[in-house]
């Protein structure tokens, strides 16, 4: 498997916290912070598994905004900001 770098965010959801790759739209969930970034890991790393015995690996990544460079080694998207944003 392609070593790879994304972005996570957790999220509470009452008594679960739900882990969130924005770059892939990949999410899993746990009891804990913790638990809810290793079933992501999971996630992601089944997803590119999976990808790559498909042959569709480049094209979903290249779509997600991955960029590679001639070393081959991918590099996610930049994370820019987050912010809590009211609509009133």
């Amino acid at each position: 498997m392609i070593p790879l770098e994304f972005d996570m965010v957790v999220l509470r959801e009452e008594k679960t916290f739900v882990a969130y790759c924005p770059e892939l739209d990949i999410s899993s969930c746990g009891a804990s912070v913790e638990q809810a970034r290793t079933n992501l890991k999971t996630a992601v790393r089944l997803f590119i598994e999976e990808a790559e015995k498909m042959g569709t690996l480049n094209d979903i990544l290249g779509e997600a905004g991955y960029r590679r460079a001639r070393t081959g080694k991918w590099s996610p998207p930049s994370l820019v900001a987050t912010e809590l944003v009211e609509l009133a």
